[in-house]
């Protein structure tokens, strides 16, 4: 069985951190947390886990990612998202799979906890990630902050493992407003950089599209009220990027 590393960066993370060390106990040979200068119990926590905390400013998280990468000792990695945890079903899957590994990367189902309900529709379920890997075949890459791992051959295709990833992800409806507010921000600067435009019709266009597809046509309203909430606030992220884009772009490059 070839050594894992699992690595996890963090940023004030104490909330969440200790669940995700816990669910792969017994599963890792070594956990590397990657940590852009927390001010609460996060470090404390993950040194009291057994992990090897490592403090590196945040400089965007696929740059970020890619730097826990290379902290790491081993090859095989399994990446997680401090909010994250493995199912049961998962870590068995994944035990099995890293004893005699057949490919150089393997995709899982992410299912999301919001407010309290899991959330299986709506675009947000299956949420495939590919985060079990050999950290020489591929890297992280993008559109910060939405970072993918994507394998150096464009021929290879990742295998799905069975169980689910669960995304303990917004706690409250506030929670979900202020990453909007994060988020957004970060996406405008990036795809402004890259010379992308805002014409008022895809201000307009966009946001009703990207309701209509979540909550219809993906089936959000079958995840209730909060489905309503989800397909709502994806909404209004697509309005709000495209205001700070379109804000952006008339100010000029300078200001990007």
């Amino acid at each position: 069985m070839p050594p894992l590393s699992v690595v996890v960066i963090t940023l004030n993370e104490e909330r969440n951190i200790a669940r995700c060390l816990e669910s792969v106990r017994g599963l890792a040979d070594e956990i590397i947390v990657v940590d852009s200068g927390s001010r609460d119990r996060t470090v404390d926590l993950c040194r009291e886990a057994g992990a090897i905390v490592v403090v590196h400013p945040f400089e965007g998280h696929i740059q970020q990612k890619n730097h826990a990468l290379s902290c790491c000792t081993h090859d095989w990695v399994l990446s997680l998202d401090a909010d994250e945890a493995l199912s049961e079903a998962l870590r068995q899957s994944i035990r099995r799979t890293i004893v005699a590994p057949a490919l150089d990367g393997y995709e899982m189902n992410r299912l999301t906890n919001y407010c309290g309900t899991w959330v299986r529709h709506g675009g947000w379920y299956p949420d495939r990630k590919v985060r079990l890997f050999r950290r020489s075949k591929g890297t992280w890459t993008g559109v910060n902050p939405h970072d993918r791992f994507i394998l150096h051959d464009p021929q290879a295709r990742p295998e799905q493992l069975g169980g689910d990833l669960l995304h303990y992800s917004y706690h409250t409806i506030s929670d979900h407003l202020r990453q909007i507010d994060y988020f957004t921000g970060i996406t405008a600067q990036e795809i402004h950089r890259r010379g992308v435009t805002a014409p008022l019709w895809r201000v307009v266009v966009a946001p009703a599209f990207r309701f209509v597809r979540d909550y219809l046509l993906k089936g959000g309203w079958m995840d209730g009220f909060h489905g309503f909430v989800i397909a709502a606030l994806s909404a209004t992220s697509v309005l709000i990027k495209y205001v700070k884009l379109r804000h952006l772009s008339r100010k000029g490059p300078d200001h990007g």
